[in-house]
């Protein structure tokens, strides 16, 4: 099986498995998430925090939004812009949405749309991700696209890109391809895996 071919079936399982979650299985792993978030110092003191919409069975974060108001931190959407490239959009609860090309909520009448550079955190949804911090999306390419100026860029930086997903979406290894932009951390409902630190040798990691 070829690396595209690999990839796929990837894919189509992991979606699978996340489809297949029971709403209360669902509900404890967005209270395990916002558990795991809350270890990292960025997600309760920046400024501006990008997510997501949850769909097709994504990890919610429902518990994880309220809080940041709370903080008189900002929360953003994903908004599709031309050259299949993401900008992002200031949301509260109880604001209009609209669907987007892919069935996706993106906010109605956007007050302001914000360059990714210019946010300080984001969420990324994701279908599958190693421990390097490499990620499995959904073929789409836009993270990648919107965020390919942190290659340039000593990591960690900002803005901080966190994977979110849950533990069964873990892989031993994602195939690397050169136009991947990596993440810094990873949540899942059990742990915040730190990407940016070297594997241990594990003939000195006695």
């Amino acid at each position: 099986m070829d690396a595209t071919a690999r990839r796929r079936e990837l894919r189509q399982r992991l979606a699978g498995q996340r489809r297949a979650l029971t709403p209360a299985q669902r509900i404890a792993a967005a209270q395990g998430l916002r558990r795991s978030l809350e270890q990292l110092p960025e997600y309760l003191t920046d400024a501006r925090v990008a997510g997501y919409w949850a769909s097709h069975g994504e990890l919610p974060l429902n518990l994880v939004i309220p809080p940041l108001a709370t903080r008189g931190q900002q929360f953003l959407l994903p908004v599709i812009g031309k050259g299949k490239c993401l900008r992002f959009a200031p949301w509260q609860s109880g604001e209009d949405v609209q669907p987007n090309r892919y069935g996706i909520p993106e906010p109605a009448a956007p007050r302001e749309l914000l360059e990714p550079f210019q946010l300080d955190l984001v969420l990324v949804p994701l279908l599958g991700f190693d421990r390097r911090g490499h990620r499995l999306g959904h073929g789409g390419g836009y993270y990648d696209r919107s965020f390919a100026f942190l290659n340039e860029q000593v990591r960690p930086t900002e803005p901080l890109l966190v994977g979110i997903a849950y533990t069964f979406q873990e892989l031993p290894e994602v195939g690397e391809e050169a136009w991947d932009v990596p993440l810094d951390f990873v949540a899942t409902e059990r742990e915040l895996i730190d990407c940016t630190r070297p594997d241990p040798d594990p003939e000195t990691a006695a």
